[in-house]
């Protein structure tokens, strides 16, 4: 299945692919000494050798900055300062960005009409380009707004020199990095639900279905398996809520603050604002181009998913276990053993479980970059983008496989009936029997524990226990104890809100179906 090879591949994004990156030879051990030069070249160096005598180096461009220098920088500093490798992908909305700025200025007088108008007939030319793969990303321009204009200078002359009036690389980025988060939650949020209905239908399909709850990974109390389906539709929408939170707070307009002062320029902040669809202009210069908030918060909000998702998996993980044997993945979603022929296992959300920790490990990057750095801006922050992309990409494939194995699990309902005995399960409700007798808890606690020691004295259940024995632990006992006993007696006595009582799990499914406008299949 294609989202599934897509997932148990390498989520890594950006991964550097400069010859910088590469170590050239292995690591010598700590024990072993350098290696001897060799003498004899591979086909593959000698030909990168030959390639690298006949190219002639191409002259480097003067930087749209370059004015006070006399001196190119450092061929080294320019790959190590680079950062365009990753922030290409920002290109939709610097573009996006970039035409709402030049309709601004034109409005203000500060570009000509026909200025605006080149300025937004090439840059969806270069949008265009993109696109089709057809547009040449340099790394001596350093990042995607560099490459853009220059690429736009070229293409319309001096009316793009016009474009970055009233407008920093700070104030830049960071609308572009606002409106690309902002289209990442929109994207996750679809994900979340899909995943939220998924899991409702799998709740749906499985009606009456007892199964053993557990704390402290020993069997506590019986309850309906549509009950347990729907606590992670629970958590999932509290983590949907997070983000629609994070998206309300990071919805304003860092765009006209400039580098962190602002501008003497007439420009209207308010006007590329609305173009934008942000809610307002940030009010402060400062703040503008030096808040992460956004950006630690988002990543906050998909690393609590993570966690979600990653029970989620453990769970399943051992469900599929011979040891608890609960559910059987189909073969959609399950690999093989490369040497023991045997095997079937829940590859994938062993790897949701897995791919959690980057997730994580993303919030605690942008954490400690932030930590210590003085207002305004520091070029310490170009180091947010990619663990911002490679949170959202990692949570979006979890959420899409977790779907996908959600729709392709059978539950062994027989082998669940087995099991349910195990436990004494019913301890509980029994004790709410006693409570109903008007005897105090801590009593019918007591009670109830002498009667599960002479079960497991007798290596019986509760139910197997006479009406005389029960009697010989406590008189109040009486023929209607045994409407209390057993697991499928015990569920129908859960009567709270919110409860595993079947009538209580029947209404939240209802909500839930409702809410989704899901329509059961005939």
């Amino acid at each position: 299945m294609e989202s599934l090879a897509v997932f148990n591949s390498s989520l890594s994004l950006c991964s550097p692919s400069d010859d910088h990156f590469i170590p050239k030879h292995p690591r010598p051990s700590p024990t072993t000494s350098f290696p001897a030069p060799r003498i004899a070249m591979s086909r593959l160096e000698v030909r990168c050798a030959a390639q690298a005598q006949s190219a002639e180096p191409k002259p480097k461009e003067a930087k749209l900055w370059g004015g006070r220098f006399e001196e190119s920088v450092t061929d080294a500093v320019e790959r190590f300062t680079e950062s365009i490798s990753y922030d290409k992908a920002l290109y939709k909305q610097d573009i996006l960005g970039s035409k709402a700025h030049a309709s601004m200025l034109a409005k203000q007088g500060l570009i000509t009409i026909s200025d605006r108008d080149s300025i937004h007939q090439g840059l969806s030319e270069i949008e265009g380009r993109i696109e089709n793969g057809e547009f040449e990303w340099r790394t001596d321009r350093e990042d995607v707004h560099m490459n853009i204009e220059a690429a736009l200078t070229d293409l319309i002359g001096e009316p793009a020199k016009k474009l970055h009036t009233a407008r920093s690389r700070n104030d830049q980025v960071m609308t572009d990095f606002r409106l690309w988060c902002r289209d990442a939650i929109d994207a996750i949020g679809a994900k979340i639900k899909h995943l939220q209905v998924s899991l409702v239908k799998l709740a749906m399909e499985n009606e009456g279905v007892i199964v053993p709850g557990y704390t402290h990974l020993q069997r506590a109390q019986p309850v309906l398996l549509q009950h347990l389906l729907l606590a992670f539709v629970e958590q999932l929408e509290r983590d949907a809520g997070r983000l629609l939170d994070c998206r309300v707070r990071l919805n304003f307009c860092p765009l006209g603050a400039c580098a962190l002062a602002g501008t003497g320029l007439p420009i209207d902040r308010f006007m590329t604002s609305a173009a934008l669809d942000f809610t307002a202009p940030m009010k402060n210069s400062i703040d503008a181009v030096s808040d992460r908030d956004f950006v630690m918060e988002f990543l906050s909000a998909n690393a609590i998913m993570a966690i979600h998702l990653s029970r989620l998996g453990e769970e399943w993980v051992l469900w599929a276990s011979e040891e608890f044997g609960f559910l059987t993945p189909s073969d959609k979603v399950s690999t093989g053993s490369s040497i023991m022929p045997q095997k079937k296992n829940p590859d994938p959300m062993e790897l949701v479980r897995g791919k959690s920790a980057r997730v994580v490990g993303d919030l605690v990057t942008l954490l400690t970059l932030c930590k210590g750095l003085p207002l305004a801006y520091n070029r310490d922050l170009q180091e947010d983008k990619e663990p911002v992309f490679d949170s959202v990409k990692t949570i979006l494939g979890m959420l899409e496989v977790s779907a996908e194995f959600a729709q392709n699990v059978t539950f062994n309902r027989e082998r669940i009936q087995k099991s349910l005995p195990a436990g004494h399960l019913d301890a509980t409700t029994l004790a709410d029997y006693l409570v109903k007798k008007a005897i105090p808890f801590r009593t019918s606690h007591d009670i109830v524990g002498r009667a599960v020691a002479v079960c497991v004295s007798k290596s019986c259940q509760l139910q197997d226990l006479s009406l005389d024995e029960l009697r010989s632990i406590h008189p109040v006992f009486d023929k209607d104890v045994y409407e209390f006993l057993g697991v499928e007696n015990s569920v129908k006595k859960f009567s709270s809100y919110g409860s595993t009582g079947s009538a209580c799990v029947a209404s939240q499914l209802g909500d839930w179906v409702t809410k989704f406008e899901i329509t059961k299949e005939v």
